[in-house]
């Protein structure tokens, strides 16, 4: 029995017509994501500028890159300045294990904090571009992405590979601020920052590369402060900082899911499909056990184990509000995991001092 399924997709177009078997659904979505015939996919999404006017309030950020020289916006947006979640995104892992370092009963170190922040500044957009340049001639076919300054040629790739070196000289730079066990194992994360674009095009768990990526923070923090990682604290803290991420991320991923399917990119959101909830659940678990054995071994005290309960109440929200074939909603609850990281950052600090 054939099926119609009317799914919104944009506020100009409320759905694409998607004919395909329930069976298929049930038994090959996973293999063979989108297998029906697909009678409309980028075309129906949203440029990335009119995504960023429709969910994106405007802000401190989009201000200054939109206020800056014309000849630097697209470099600045080459960076996504004027979008600094990812930054928020890479930077609280940092803040997390920074905070945990410090001694019983202080605050952490604001100037190491700084220094983490900087370096999460620099390195995501150094990120970004990396990502932009293995991924120009996708962004071509991608309504969402067309306009990104490589993929409408308003960089050029010679141009965005000196951009690029000048990123990463400024992160060896800020990297060399901290001491000798933190700078190798700073520099031990840049194969993982070279190779998680590519990952897309070979598994569906690029996402978990990101999520491996993204965490090297919790890692770099503790040891900045302490000189070496206590391994007890920094593994689960990173586990959970790597489950967290599959969470947030295939949420994002859902956004493109129709295009990616099309072009060829593989994504979580496309292996988990109709099941995503189930797979975001078992990830939240890992979450709030990994946050919770990172307090444990670190002798945190009860605000951080009420942050951790807040953190994990949050993203049983965001599951249960999720509506994987809304790109709004997807968009919304995406942006909200910066509130995440602030919540367990707060308790991190409060546990610490109450030590």
């Amino acid at each position: 029995m054939i099926s119609y399924t009317f799914v919104r997709f944009s506020s100009e177009c409320r759905g694409i017509l998607r004919v395909s078997p329930n069976s298929t659904l049930k038994t090959t979505f996973i293999r063979k994501p989108w297998n029906g015939a697909v009678f409309s996919t980028s075309k129906f999404v949203q440029t990335e500028k009119e995504h960023n006017t429709k969910f994106v309030k405007s802000n401190l950020a989009e201000r200054l890159v939109n206020g800056s020289p014309k000849e630097m916006q697209p470099y600045l947006k080459l960076i996504r300045m004027d979008r600094p979640i990812g930054t928020w995104l890479l930077f609280w892992p940092c803040g997390w294990s920074v905070t945990l370092a410090a001694p019983a009963g202080s605050f952490p170190d604001i100037g190491m904090l700084g220094l983490m922040l900087a370096g999460s500044f620099v390195m995501r957009g150094a990120g970004c571009t990396i990502n932009d340049m293995w991924d120009k001639k996708i962004d071509q076919q991608v309504e969402r992405t067309k306009d990104r300054p490589l993929a409408s040629n308003q960089i050029t790739t010679l141009n965005a590979w000196v951009f690029l070196g000048a990123q990463l000289s400024v992160g060896l730079l800020i990297l060399l601020q901290l001491n000798w066990y933190s700078i190798l194992l700073g520099a031990s994360s840049l194969g993982l920052v070279v190779s998680y674009p590519l990952m897309k095009r070979v598994t569906y768990w690029p996402q978990l590369v990101l999520g491996l990526t993204f965490n090297w923070g919790a890692l770099i923090g503790y040891s900045a402060i302490q000189g070496y990682c206590d391994w007890s604290v920094c593994l689960p803290l990173y586990a959970a900082g790597v489950a967290w991420t599959l969470v947030y991320d295939t949420i994002y991923a859902h956004q493109d899911k129709y295009d990616d399917a099309v072009v060829g990119v593989k994504s979580t959101a496309l292996r988990f499909g109709e099941s995503t909830s189930k797979w975001l659940m078992g990830f939240s678990l890992i979450t709030a056990t990994g946050f919770t054995i990172a307090g444990i071994n670190a002798d945190q005290s009860w605000p951080y184990y009420m942050a951790v309960l807040a953190t994990n109440a949050h993203l049983i929200y965001q599951i249960s509000t999720l509506k994987i074939n809304d790109r709004e909603s997807c968009a919304k609850l995406f942006k909200s995991n910066r509130d995440i990281g602030a919540v367990l950052f707060l308790g991190c600090v409060l546990g610490t001092w109450c030590q």
